[in-house]
């Protein structure tokens, strides 16, 4: 699987330092991947490489792109714009361009997963007819969850208002909703955390393109309670489940401030 061009290689050692599972050695004559079988297909030894000398079947070389300065915002930029983003509940009634939507969902295709399993899928509802069902539905999910006393029960006063006025307190009229999903062989945390990870992804991504999100827990509380009219509603595979979801839209107002957050606890050991 690994190919070491000999005459580039300077056996420096680098790609064998940076293997996950350590199974890259650096004899006399070069590495060798010596158990292809654990080998995850993460890539680092290929992008890694000062001198581009390795090769691998699963992460060729031709596929990775090329950095001339490893690009890193400055800190006070970087600080600003993670203490800028804003869970976004007023959307503008403008839906979000395909070309847009795809831009930004290929971006989470780099996320972090578990052993570099990826596997994490989307679906991404934007008719506003079935958005409306799906609001309806979750308010049905949160409705039983009081009456059961769950820990959703809490928001037994969303589901007054929606009642009351009609007032969509599940989606927040957001014109789009992405719903990340992972293979159930996955498990429900490995699959969870790699979508979370993805869709986190897309809500930093979405400020640069204007766009505003919201993390949607009261409809993924209800897609992995299995709720099945949710699930029927949401077109999930029999095969998958459901890893996160995420309102998506233009943002009706602009914030004007940097909200504050309790101070940071920490333990040094």
């Amino acid at each position: 699987m690994l190919k070491v061009n000999l005459e580039k290689c300077t056996k420096c050692g680098t790609c064998s330092e940076i293997c996950p599972f350590g199974i890259i050695i650096n004899r006399g004559s070069g590495p060798e991947l010596v158990l292809p079988q654990a080998c995850i297909v993460c890539g680092h030894c290929v992008a890694i490489c000062p001198q581009a000398a390795l090769d691998l079947e699963k992460a060729p070389i031709i596929n990775q792109t090329a950095l001339e300065k490893f690009p890193v915002i400055d800190p006070p930029t970087a600080k600003d714009f993670l203490r800028s983003r804003r869970s976004i509940r007023a959307f503008k009634k403008e839906k979000v361009n395909r070309e847009t939507l795809q831009e930004l969902l290929d971006v989470a295709r780099y996320a972090p997963t578990g052993a570099n399993s990826q596997g994490i899928s989307y679906i991404v509802h934007e008719n506003p007819e079935q958005l409306r069902k799906i609001t309806a539905v979750t308010v049905d999910w949160l409705e039983e969850q009081a009456r059961q006393g769950t820990g959703f029960a809490m928001y037994k006063g969303v589901v007054s208002i929606y009642r009351k006025t009609g007032t969509d307190v599940v989606l927040h009229d957001a014109p789009h909703l992405i719903i990340a999903t992972a293979p159930k062989a996955f498990g429900r945390s490995r699959g969870r955390d790699s979508g979370h990870f993805a869709l986190s992804y897309i809500e930093l991504y979405a400020t640069s393109l204007g766009l505003g999100t919201c993390w949607s827990g009261f409809v993924e509380g209800g897609a992995q309670d299995k709720y099945q009219p949710l699930l029927d509603l949401l077109n999930i595979p029999e095969d998958r489940s459901v890893a996160g979801v995420l309102m998506l839209g233009y943002p009706k107002y602009t914030f004007k401030r940097l909200v504050d957050r309790n101070p940071l606890e920490v333990s040094w050991h």
